[in-house]
Parts: C-alpha cells; sequence; structure tokens
C-alpha cells in the first residue's frame, strides 16, 4: 500500500492522500496501518482547521471531519468503492470473534495477573500485523473521548455511515456470524465461571434451582443461534425470551456473591471474578441487541463505544487498582468499624469512663517507657534494638486491650471507620446532622484519651524517679539518657515530622487490624476454633465455644496491637538502613520519656529552655498523631462509601455552622440534663 503522506501543516494526514492510498490488494499489515491512519485523521485537526469546531458549535470534530469525509465519497464513486473494499477485505481477513467475546476481559481471573497484563500492555508497543480484530481495536481507539464523540453521532450521519458499512459488508449474515460466534464464547465463559466453586459456593441456593441456570446457558445459546440463522421468528422469539430469562437469573446469583462475603469477609479475586461475570452478562445483552434488531445500526454504535470504553478502562492500572482498593476500603471499614465504636464517647457517663480507661492506659505505658530506656541502655545492634523496643510496645497495647483501658493515639485510626457508617445517609439534612453529631463525638473521645494518657503517665513517671533516688540514691533513667532525650524530643528539631511519621504508622495498623479480621472471617477460623474435632477434644466442646467468640471479638485489636507496637520499634530502624533518619514520637510515650528526663535532672530543669521546647512540641506531637492517622483513616472511610465532591462540601458546611453554633459539644460531653428523657445509651463495650 502506498505511504499516505502527512498534510503541509504537519497536524494530522492529508484526506486526498489517505484516500489515494487505500489499496484492497494489499498486505493485512498495511490495510491495518491504513486504518489507524484514516481514525488518526479524524481525531486530529491539521493547524488550518483549528476554527473548524466554530463552525457548527460544540459538535465534536471528529463527527465534522466524518462528514466531509462522507461528503468526499459521495462525490467520488471510485474512491468511495475503493475505501468499502478495503473495509470490507479487512473484515473477511480478520478474526472478530475476539472483539466481542474477549476484549476488557481478563484471560486470568486474579487481580495480580491482570495488573502485570496492564502494565505489559503500557510498556511494550502494539503492532498493526496481526488478524485478531480485538487487538487492532486498542489501536484503532486510543483516545478516551472516542466513546463521546461515537456517543454523539447523530441519526443522519448515522445512517450515512451505515450505507458505507453496507456497501462493505453486504448482508446481514457476513457480521452476524462472528458476533453470534463471540456470543456462543461468552456464554461458555458464564457457565464455567459460574459453576465454579468459588462463585458457587457463594451463590444463594435459592437463586440457583434445579437445573442450574448457568448449566442451562449453553444449550439455550445454540438454540438462539439455530434459530437466528434460519430466520425463522417462530422459533427465535421463544429462543431469546428464554435466553434472557437465563441470563437474568443467572445475574441475579452472581449479585448474591458480594451479599454473602459482607457477611463472610472479602476475597479479591473472588470479586474480581464476579465483576468479570457480570460485564460478560452486560456484553450478552448488548450482541442480543444487535443481533435481533432490524435496525442495528444504533445498537452497533452504541457496543462500538462500550467496547472503545472498556479498552480505556483495561489500559489503566489506575482504574484496576482504584476499584479494588474502593472494595477493600469498604470492608476494612466495616471491620475497623466495630472496633472503632468502642473508643467513641456520646455522652457524659461515657466520656468519664473513656477517661478512667485512658488513665489505666497511661499507668501501663508509664512502665513501657521504663522498659524502652532499659532496652537502649543495653546498646544493641540497630535491628535487636528496634525488635526489642517494638516488642516492648506491641505487649504494653495487648496489656492495655486485655485490661479494657485504651491508648489515646489509637482512636483516630480505629473510630474513622466507625463513623463512615454514618457516610450512607449524609444525602438529606438529618443524615448530615448525624454525621456531625459522631464527629463532635469522636473530638471529644479523643481529648478525653489524650488527657487520661498524659495525667498519669507523667506523674506516675516522675514519681517512680523521685522514689528510686530517695530509696537508691539514683533515678532509674541517668542524666546522660536525660539530655539526649531533650535534645531529640525538642519543637526546635524534626519533632514534627517524626509525629506526622508516626500517625501513619498508627494508620498503617488499623489498616492491618481490617486486613486480619477480614481475613479471619473470611476462612472461618472462628468456626474452626468452635467445631474442630481435635480443638474440641483438646478444650471441651463448651470452653471451644468461648475461645472462639473471644478470638473473633479481640482479632482486629490484637492485630492493630501487635503491628502497631512492631512498626514502632521496627520501621525505624529498617528505614534507618537505606540512610532514612526517620523515628516515631508518640504523644504518650514522647511525655512519658520528657518527664523521665525532667525526674533525673531535678528541678534545675525548669530553668533549661530545652525543657519547654520539648513539653511544648506535646500538644503537637499529639495533634500530628491525631490528625494524621485520622485523616488517612477517614479517606479509606469515604473512598469506601464513593461520595461526591457536592455531598463532601455539604459535610464540610455542616461541621463548620456546628462549631459556630455549639463549639462546647466539640470538647465537652453534654451535660446530664441535656440527655434526660431521651433513650439510655448503650453501654459501652469493652475495648
Amino acid at each position: 500500500m502506498r505511504a499516505a503522506a502527512r498534510d503541509r501543516s504537519g497536524g494530522g494526514w492529508d484526506l486526498t492522500a489517505l484516500l489515494n492510498a487505500a489499496d484492497p490488494r494489499a498486505e493485512l499489515a498495511a490495510r491495518n496501518l491504513w486504518l489507524v491512519r484514516l481514525l488518526e485523521w479524524l481525531r486530529h485537526p491539521a493547524a488550518r482547521e483549528g476554527d473548524e469546531t466554530s463552525a457548527e458549535g460544540a459538535r465534536p470534530l471528529p463527527l465534522l471531519r466524518l462528514t466531509h469525509l462522507l461528503n468526499m465519497l459521495e462525490r467520488n464513486p471510485e474512491a468511495a468503492a475503493r475505501f468499502a473494499a478495503v473495509l470490507g477485505s479487512v473484515w473477511q481477513d480478520m478474526r472478530a470473534e475476539g472483539l466481542f467475546a474477549d476484549v476488557g476481559f481478563a484471560p486470568r481471573m486474579a487481580l495480580w495477573s491482570e495488573a502485570l497484563h496492564r502494565l505489559r500492555l503500557r510498556l511494550l508497543p502494539d503492532t498493526v500485523d496481526t488478524r485478531e480484530l480485538g487487538e487492532l481495536f486498542d489501536l484503532l481507539f486510543p483516545d478516551p473521548q472516542d466513546a463521546a464523540w461515537l456517543n454523539a453521532m447523530d441519526e443522519a450521519l448515522l445512517a450515512r455511515l451505515g450505507t458505507l458499512f453496507d456497501q462493505a459488508l453486504p448482508g446481514t449474515g457476513i457480521w452476524r456470524r462472528p458476533m453470534l460466534s463471540g456470543l456462543t464464547m461468552l456464554t461458555g465463559a458464564v457457565h464455567a465461571a459460574g459453576l465454579s466453586g468459588p462463585l458457587r459456593l457463594r451463590m444463594e441456593e435459592g437463586l440457583l434451582g434445579d437445573p442450574q441456570p448457568f448449566a442451562q446457558l449453553p444449550g439455550a445459546t445454540e438454540r438462539f443461534g439455530e434459530a437466528l440463522l434460519a430466520d425463522d421468528p417462530g422459533a427465535l422469539a421463544p429462543a431469546l425470551r428464554y435466553l434472557r430469562a437465563l441470563l437474568d437469573h443467572c445475574r441475579l446469583a452472581a449479585e448474591s456473591v458480594p451479599r454473602h462475603l459482607e457477611e463472610f469477609g472479602v476475597s479479591v479475586d473472588i470479586m474480581f471474578e464476579v465483576e468479570q461475570l457480570l460485564e460478560r452478562l452486560r456484553r450478552i445483552e448488548m450482541l442480543l441487541d444487535c443481533l435481533v434488531s432490524e435496525q442495528p445500526q444504533r445498537e452497533l454504535l452504541r457496543l462500538t463505544s462500550s467496547l472503545v470504553d472498556v479498552v480505556q478502562a483495561r489500559r489503566s492500572l489506575r482504574t484496576l487498582f482504584a476499584r479494588h482498593y474502593s472494595l477493600l476500603a469498604r470492608k476494612v471499614a466495616e471491620r475497623s468499624a466495630e472496633t472503632g465504636e468502642h473508643y467513641i464517647t456520646r455522652n457524659a457517663a461515657e466520656y468519664r469512663d473513656m477517661l478512667r480507661r485512658a488513665a489505666g492506659g497511661g499507668l501501663v505505658i508509664a512502665g513501657t517507657t521504663f522498659i524502652k530506656f532499659a532496652v537502649t541502655a543495653l546498646s544493641l545492634g540497630a535491628f535487636w534494638a528496634g525488635f526489642w523496643a517494638g516488642a516492648n510496645y506491641a505487649l504494653s497495647f495487648v496489656l492495655i486491650q486485655l485490661l479494657h483501658w485504651t491508648v489515646a493515639t489509637k482512636q483516630p485510626a480505629m473510630t474513622a471507620p466507625a463513623m463512615a457508617a454514618k457516610l450512607d445517609h449524609v444525602a438529606d439534612e438529618p443524615g448530615r446532622e448525624e454525621f456531625v453529631d459522631e464527629v463532635a463525638h469522636l473530638l471529644r473521645s479523643q481529648m478525653a484519651g489524650i488527657v487520661g494518657n498524659l495525667a498519669v503517665v507523667a506523674p506516675v513517671v516522675l514519681a517512680v524517679q523521685l522514689l528510686c533516688a530517695l530509696l537508691f540514691g539514683q533515678t532509674l533513667v541517668g542524666p546522660q539518657q536525660a539530655e539526649y532525650v531533650l535534645h531529640s524530643m525538642t519543637l526546635l528539631g524534626p519533632t514534627l515530622l517524626f509525629a506526622a511519621f508516626t500517625g501513619v504508622l498508627l494508620f498503617a495498623s488499623s489498616l492491618i487490624a481490617g486486613w486480619v479480621e477480614n481475613w479471619f472471617v473470611f476462612h472461618r477460623l472462628d468456626a474452626a476454633i468452635a467445631w474442630n474435632p481435635r480443638i474440641v477434644a483438646r478444650l471441651g466442646a463448651q470452653r471451644a465455644q468461648r475461645w472462639a467468640q473471644w478470638w473473633r471479638g479481640n482479632i482486629s485489636g490484637l492485630a492493630a496491637n501487635v503491628s502497631l507496637g512492631l512498626m514502632l520499634g521496627l520501621v525505624p530502624a529498617l528505614l534507618g538502613f537505606f540512610a532514612l533518619p526517620l523515628e516515631v514520637r508518640h504523644v504518650t510515650l514522647s511525655t512519658g520519656q520528657i518527664a523521665a528526663a525532667a525526674g533525673a535532672l531535678g528541678w534545675e530543669v525548669l530553668r533549661r529552655p530545652e525543657f519547654w521546647w520539648c513539653v511544648a512540641a506535646i500538644p503537637f506531637t499529639g495533634l500530628l498523631n491525631l490528625s494524621v492517622s485520622f485523616l488517612l483513616a477517614f479517606k479509606v472511610a469515604l473512598q469506601s462509601r464513593g461520595l461526591k465532591v457536592a455531598e463532601r462540601d455539604q459535610l464540610r458546611a455542616a461541621i463548620w455552622r456546628r462549631l459556630r453554633e455549639n463549639p462546647r459539644s466539640f470538647f465537652l460531653p453534654p451535660r446530664d440534663s441535656d440527655v434526660a428523657g431521651s433513650a439510655p445509651p448503650p453501654a459501652a463495650p469493652k475495648a
């Protein structure tokens, strides 16, 4: 095929040169390349055509150029015949079944294999030297705006384009047969997926019936195809009705799988299979519309536009991970919410209970502080020092959990998901007010947690230091360690950066907690503990049931506490191997260390500016711990609900309005008189 020249402006392909280069006898790769160049000409204007869109208002440029192309072909029958011959020869020489059956679907139903496939598509160049129309389709429509201008095509232009394609592909059989083959391939894939164990076992039994709709699909498709090719309206109508009824039953059964996963834990790969199955069912419906329509031009255009959208989505790694991130975000939010409810106070009694439990947590953290100094004094290597510091934190946090006490900075990471439950009803004013109430409850709870922790940890650490000085003549934490604390925790250093980094670790621990609990529920480990014969024989039936309930209720908290503790100790050590000198600044732990330093240096420390700079850093450390972990966790919550920008703006406005009208509600609990006569609140569950 003769090379098509660029136009003189260099802004696109010259149409006259393109039409003259059309050669139906050229090799297939050359004809494919010619089609790609033709679509490029439709899509990209020449420099001298910059004002072309203004001639007909907002009509897309590709439609203007398509109109111009059809005008030229209608005025030049010889060029039109050559043009139609190229289209017809390409269709005859290509395999089109894959375009209808495979485009947009993963070759293997797994998230990571699909991600690697998309990465390969982005890194490796495509070629027009192919006999698969599905592969060529990627090159014909590479622009994200292609679907928009296809959908904007009016009936008159569509009719003219249909006339051209009727000339290129005479008779409906020439395109119906490969489309029917694609339909058969799709129903075969749906049949196999619907009968596969991972999906079948999670479908509602009442929706499957006997025989199962998935098992009947191949036979129903075959009968439909025979009636269609025989052009027998009497047989086609009932075959079509029966096939569509089966498809509806299959869709209902597939849609029941996510409901099962909502209750028993999410699997990304299973949800990916469900989405692929539902997409195939939608594609089948579109193919049926094209096959049975008497005037199929509009249905064919709608199918083409849908394929363009699918191709664009299939290229995007961001789209793939965003979809699955949204799914897991909802699951993690809901799992974390079960624990997050324990950290939210809604009345004065719960507020006082939070203060009491936070005070208990501060008492444990006081001991954690001294063990941390002891680990440091051993002068271990970086990794082992980090490991034992992390083990110290993890054991302390687990002890706090078992005693039903609390650590302040765990609150935002665990309670933001609990707040996400309120986001389901923010479309109306009462729902937004309920959400603002939850924000106020959360802020009050955070205040109670911080005050309770710090009110105990600092006095206890100071008291232990002074008691040791009186009894033994020296403090547990010596002056040298105290000087290091004053030097490293000052507000004038990188403390704020480290506090924000600690907030990220707090968020990560809540994410891990959600994942672990989802894994626990998905694999039904609580049922395994309760009913496994060996466990029942060892523990006894009643004790096995109690153990199962205990693990089901505490697995999230244990995962959060252990992961948080180990990350606080190990992550800085591991980053140090890569010359990244990041440390952790946890508000309660930092307060304990500053109190220990003050106890070691005595009353003279009150005259030193370094001490007061460290004290000044405490509220900022707490603020960054809380805000960073909360904002990250709340982002997960928002992502899980898919709120629109307008709804988010309405939420912000509602919060600011409450802050102006009743600022006290964000910091102090309602007075007992304010809630008198209301329904008694549920008792605060144990942490």
